[in-house]
């Protein structure tokens, strides 16, 4: 085998013609004659050695031609599988290519088992060739952008262990032949755009424990075939648009611990099978929005469930009063029509995080033991939300409560929460939601004055209770549970270390948690994890992906399915080449040929580092010094938007030192620079964690670059290096900063009324233009205060469009789709809550988020705050005739009728439903009407009549926040994110 020694040396000779073609190094450049010399040399040795490596291969020539038709169905914009050349893929070692068995009876040639072409950026098509790879265990090409149908030959690949197709852009329906898949573990199809059933083959894939088919558009029943799959665990289809009955069948599936089927669509008349009630292993059902009625089950015979979610349904009758399952830590039985009295046997659940029954039509007394046990008092915090019922209280269970981590909110109860009550802590409405999205887990830097590392602007290092410090540099892991049993982290922090920590072979102070923010159901966060010196060696870092990648940590029920996300460095430090094998006599020849060949680039690498510019090295943001003059990724060109160098961005910032930071957010840092025609730019670099994958880079820079008004922030230039992980756009900087920086109590210039006015005529705008006028128009997805820029002039102009979807084209008939199906991204607080639980993006999406901003220069509040959500918060004080009290006394002066229009229209945009919404051609009539009737300013009274008048589909107390609050995309990482791109300083327990 020739390994890949060989073949990156046939890749560096080929480097040196590239090279030389462009040969402006420093001061000198080669004659014509010198080109054409250097050319002739290097195609010589590159070709005799790609000869060498061709000779001494020893794949299998059918799976070779398997491999190179995949390759031409691919496509690669970040060079990712530039070695996929010659004829060798096991022997030279292909990117993402392993090979881990031989065929006696074909010269022990080498077999393919895995394809590991995780996060790459792929796009482009899997062929029907796949399935002649007829050894292949593992494919993995998740978190790509693939797209087209499942080839129904990948039903071939009897060995398949691992089929993991997630987070690409598949549709189509499911090939039925995927059934015959008799060795498959786990199928991850979620994050795609499948159509169609659920195949009832299925039922014969007898080894597998794994079902992921969530977030997709899959319809029809659920196949009464999965209640025959003997090791089936998880099974995850919420998010889809499934019909029919729930299949009592699914009761016969002896290992089943969890069942999520949130937000389908099931028939208004299904209930939960009784058969349901002997799923004895059952840890999780989550059957949330699905449409169902009838009678809850028993859930006394569930004696290991520990999650219970069946609210947003039309379940009727009363809660059992029988024994509940002791380890139950979530009952969520919100927003149905359920009556009786409150059960007895709630009261002797001593693990419990959340009782959710707000909105029913609960009666009598609350137990005194409820909320009151040895567990609440210890554990970080419990939630009884029994808002909206007609529950009774007495002082005694008050008493005994307050001395207690328990939460309890009584709003709407008339019993307890009278007028004379108002001002009752337990009676102020309250969002558990909200609770759960500051659920974070953060692990901050110390500072330590004894102790430094290099480069100097390393930040850190951590203190331990060790005076001494090592200096590391880390693996960051992007991590998902995919469907977890509790809703507070905090409590289950610990147990998920020594979890993790005991599956990896690591240490407690070898792994720290970063962030871990909910996601709807899916608890996302980042790790890093630490070696003991320096960097892990190549040994270990394998090791430890394979541990993620594979699978091999062993589940636990409470923390549920586990996915990797990302994994940073993508390759270990120097040679990762798989384990070689006995080495043939052509693969002796061709490394004894390498050696000869290593020697003659050696000479020239030196001869071109002679001549290389010197001076202080810049350090992108993977922390490795750059290397020679890189520039913009050809791949990408897009008219009218300048490619800049990395140089050219880190000369007009000094190499990007602090003192031209302007911002800073999720995403990284933003700088400030000069152009050399004198222009200010404002550029916004990613950092290694934060990176966005190829496809949502692109599709901001495109989207921009279609894009003019001048409402909207005006995209300059852009540079990509993805070998060094870079990321930056280059906009036209806007000295006003952000809206939100302004609205901020340390703001140190308020703005007046009418300033506020036009910042929110001029912002939308903005949003108006990409809604009717860009071409093809364009949803946002992601207005908030902090992505409205103000320039010298306080003009305002809406920014950032890396979460953008273009807005539906006509089909055949000229009809145009009312909305997109898609992923749920945006921020807490401004996220429509119909879009949340429908997963349908509409231009109103946009409208329910300008609402909240509008609201915010109303109030000069956050949209959510302690917990608090600004929508809801607004409506409980206009009903209790309170409004004045959120007026932002910061604006001085007001037009008072016009204020009054403002809040009407901000409360207008944020109604519960879509259809109930104005569009943003009516918001911009409106507030241009404001602008209009508003020629003076004078104090406002409390003579203004300030109120809200809900439409029909309000409900009361306005719960559609409720979807909003639990969806955090947005995580500001402080110091994660320079964790992530620098060595770390770390003080290492003793």
């Amino acid at each position: 085998m020739a390994g890949r020694d060989s073949a990156s040396v046939c890749g560096g000779l080929a480097a040196v013609v590239v090279v030389v073609e462009d040969s402006g190094v420093g001061n000198w450049r080669a004659s014509e004659w010198q080109k054409r010399r250097w050319q002739q040399t290097a195609l010589f040795f590159a070709s005799l050695c790609f000869l060498v490596n061709f000779v001494a291969s020893d794949s299998d020539p059918g799976e070779t031609a398997v491999l190179k038709a995949f390759r031409a169905a691919l496509l690669d914009p970040n060079a990712k599988l530039g070695n996929w050349v010659g004829s060798d893929p096991c022997g030279n070692a292909w990117e993402g290519v392993y090979c881990g068995l031989q065929d006696p009876n074909n010269g022990n040639v080498s077999l393919v088992t895995e394809l590991r072409l995780f996060q790459l950026g792929l796009g482009g098509t899997l062929v029907p060739d796949l399935g002649n790879l007829s050894h292949l265990m593992i494919l993995d090409v998740m978190w790509n952008n693939l797209s087209g149908n499942i080839p129904p030959t990948l039903g071939n690949l009897t060995n398949l262990y691992l089929l993991l197709l997630n987070g690409n852009n598949f549709t189509g329906p499911l090939p039925s032949e995927l059934g015959q898949l008799t060795n498959l573990n786990r199928l991850q199809i979620d994050q795609n755009n499948f159509l169609g059933n659920v195949p009832s083959s299925f039922g014969n894939l007898k080894k597998v424990q794994h079902l992921h088919m969530n977030n997709n558009s899959l319809t029809g029943s659920i196949p009464a075939q999965l209640g025959s799959l003997p090791k089936l665990l998880h099974l995850l289809l919420d998010y889809n648009q499934l019909s029919g009955e729930l299949p009592a069948a699914l009761a016969n599936a002896p290992s089943l611990q969890i069942i999520q089927l949130d937000n389908n669509l099931f028939n208004s008349t299904v209930s939960i099978p009784p058969d349901w009630g002997r799923i004895s292993t059952l840890i999780k059902l989550s059957l949330k929005n699905c449409n169902l009625s009838g009678n809850l089950p028993n859930f006394s015979s569930w004696n290991d469930l520990k999650f219970l979610d069946l609210s947003y349904n039309s379940f009727t009758g009363e809660l059992p009063n029988s024994s509940y399952p002791l380890n139950l830590t979530v009952i969520d039985l919100s927003h149905n029509a359920l009556v009786g009295p409150f059960p007895g046997g709630l009261g002797s659940l001593q693990n419990l995080q959340a009782l959710v029954l707000e909105d029913n039509n609960i009666t009598g007394y609350l137990p005194l033991d409820l909320g009151t046990g040895q567990n609440y008092q210890t554990s970080p915090q419990t939630v009884l939300d029994l808002q909206n019922n007609s529950l009774s209280i007495n002082q005694s269970f008050v008493n005994l409560i307050s001395h207690t981590n328990t939460k309890l909110w009584m709003y709407g109860n008339a019993q307890v929460c009278g007028s004379s009550a108002s001002y009752n802590p337990i009676c102020v409405a309250q969002e558990y939601s909200s609770l759960i999205e500051d659920d974070t887990t953060n692990v901050t830097a110390a500072d330590s004055s004894n102790c430094s590392c290099t480069p100097p602007d390393v930040p850190g290092p951590f203190l331990g209770s060790n005076s001494a410090c090592n200096c590391v540099q880390p693996i960051v892991v992007g991590f998902q549970l995919k469907s977890p049993s509790f809703l507070f982290f905090d409590a289950f922090s610990e147990a998920f270390l020594s979890w993790l920590t005991a599956g990896l072979d690591l240490s407690l102070s070898q792994v720290s948690i970063q962030h871990a923010q909910w996601v709807g159901p899916r608890l996302q966060m980042t790790l890093l994890l630490l070696p003991e010196v320096g960097v892990f060696n190549v040994t270990e870092f394998d090791r430890l992906y394979a541990i993620f990648s594979q699978w091999k940590i062993v589940d636990n029920p409470v923390l549920g399915p586990y996915e990797l996300l990302s994994f940073y460095p993508r390759t270990p430090p120097g040679n990762t080449s798989p384990a070689t094998k006995g080495l043939s006599a052509g693969a002796i020849a061709a490394i004894v040929l390498s050696v000869a060949l290593v020697t003659a680039i050696l000479v020239c690498l030196l001869m071109f580092q002679f001549f290389r510019r010197h001076g202080k090295p810049i350090i992108t943001s993977s922390g490795i010094p750059l290397k020679g003059n890189a520039t913009e990724n050809a791949a990408l060109k897009v008219a009218g938007v300048k490619a800049f160098t990395f140089e050219e961005l880190a000369d007009i910032t000094d190499q990007f030192d602090a003192k031209h930071v302007v911002g800073q957010g999720g995403y990284g840092k933003v700088y400030q620079g000069k152009l050399k025609d004198g222009q200010l730019v404002a550029i916004k670099r990613a950092e290694v964690g934060s990176l966005q994958g190829a496809h949502e880079f692109y599709t901001e820079i495109e989207l921009l670059s279609r894009v003019h008004h001048k409402n909207l922030v005006k995209l300059v230039g852009y540079c990509l290096l993805v070998d060094e992980s870079e990321q930056m756009l280059v906009y036209e900087f806007m000295p006003g900063g952000t809206l939100r920086d302004h609205l901020k109590a340390s703001a140190k210039e308020p703005l007046d009324f009418t300033t506020r006015l036009g910042i929110a005529l001029g912002s939308a705008k903005g949003i108006l233009y990409l809604h009717t006028e860009a071409n093809p128009p364009i949803f946002h997805r992601d207005i908030k205060a902090s992505n409205i820029l103000l320039d010298s002039d306080k003009t305002a102009k809406v920014a950032d469009f890396g979460l953008s979807k273009l807005a539906p084209v006509p089909d055949l008939q000229g009809s145009i789709p009312d909305h997109i199906s898609t992923v749920v991204k945006g921020t807490p607080g401004y996220m429509d809550p119909e879009y949340f639980l429908t997963h349908k993006l509409t231009d109103k999406s946009d409208v329910y988020s300008f609402g909240v901003v509008l609201l915010e220069l109303f109030s000069g509040q956050q949209p959510i705050v302690h917990g608090k959500n600004i929508v809801r918060e607004v409506i409980a004080a206009c009903n209790a005739g309170k409004i004045l009290s959120f007026v932002d006394p910061r604006m001085g002066s007001y037009n008072g009728d016009a204020l009054q229009a403002l809040f009407q229209l901000g409360m207008a945009c944020c109604r519960d439903h879509t259809d109930d919404r104005p569009s943003m051609v009516e918001v911009v009539r409106e507030l241009e009407n404001i602008w209009r009737s508003s020629p003076y300013s004078m104090p406002l009274t409390s003579s203004v009549n300030f109120t809200y008048s809900p439409s029909s589909s309000d409900s009361v107390h306005y719960t559609g926040q409720d979807a909003s609050s639990m969806t955090v995309l947005d995580i500001e990482k402080s110091n994660v994110t320079e964790l992530l791109s620098h060595t770390v300083a770390l003080v290492r327990p003793r």
